[in-house]
Parts: structure tokens; sequence; C-alpha cells
């Protein structure tokens, strides 16, 4: 074990480790779907799972244009459909003579969700369950809709707009 594990650190149902050597990874906007939706969590770059299931710091090069990168993804709409991070959710901290970035995703207020990535929601809408982000179900994300308190289909100019699969839940 190299001494840049930390033992108590391992991925579960809130934390997610990501290498990110060559950039912000694809798979993070997953993840940032996955922990808006459940009950928020940490995400690390520059670290990464070993073996034995311990978290250990690899570090990022130019941790100040990886963040930057990934503030223009979380402001993108075609990325993902709403930033829920403030200014202090993300830190870029040493550790070992390692650069990590900490990316803390709350909750995401029930009046946005669902969090999703990409344009379609039915694809691009994530839960964390364990140490894993799983894309939602319909039924999970019409759930979501649902709970959020503002009805989906209130905004349409015409009951005509509604097809016969948006009629079984209204």
């Amino acid at each position: 074990m190299r001494d840049t594990a930390v033992k108590t650190l391992r991925e579960n149902g809130q934390l997610e480790a990501k290498r990110a050597k060559g950039g912000v990874p694809e798979s993070v906007w997953e993840t940032y779907s996955a922990f808006a939706n459940t009950n928020g969590g940490l995400i690390i770059l520059g670290a990464e799972e070993s073996p034995e299931g311990e978290v250990e710091y690899v570090g990022v090069p130019n941790p100040e244009q990886l963040v930057k990168k990934f503030w223009d993804g979380v402001h993108n709409p075609s990325k993902v459909s709403a930033n829920i991070l403030t200014d202090d959710s993300i830190t870029i901290e040493a550790i070992n003579d390692c650069d990590i970035i900490r990316i803390q995703v709350p909750r995401a207020n029930r009046h946005l969700k669902p969090i999703y990535i990409g344009s379609n929601r039915e694809k691009g809408t994530y839960r964390r369950d364990g140490e894993g982000d799983y894309r939602c179900s319909s039924e999970e994300i019409i759930a979501m809709i649902r709970d959020n308190g503002i009805s989906y289909y209130c905004n349409m100019a015409s009951p005509y707009y509604l097809d016969e699969e948006a009629l079984k839940y209204i």
C-alpha cells in the first residue's frame, strides 16, 4: 500500500473517487446527477479506489484548469440540467504532495429534480445506490417530477399537447 492511501476512506453512497489525469472525466456528470438526485456526496478528482477498496490520492496536473473546465461544464445546459453548486462547493487541496479537487455536491432541492445530464431527461437521470451511479427508470423520474411540487404538465398551453403516456400520470 502506498502512503497516499487513506485507510478510512472508501467509496460509498456519498463518496466517489475519480482519477482525472486526462481532464474532467465524462463519468463525473453521472455521479453529479446521482448525488444531486439522492443524498448528495463528495467527488474527489485526483483519487482512485485501490484493489483493496481504499481511496488513494494520485493527484491531478493543473488543478486550477481542471476546476475551470468543471465549472464550464456545470454551467452548460447541454451538459447538465442545473448547477446546484456554490462557489465554496469546489476546493483544491494538497495532500501528500498531490493536488486534489474536492467537489461537494448537495442534495438538489426537490423543485429542481430531476437533475440530469445531456438533453434527454429519460436517459440522463441518475441515482446513487451504494458505490454506483444507476440510470433512473421512467417511474423514478416521474416520481421526482411528481414530488417536486411543480407539475411538469401544468405549463402546457393546452391538453391537446399531452401524449397518451403523459395522460396516465395526471
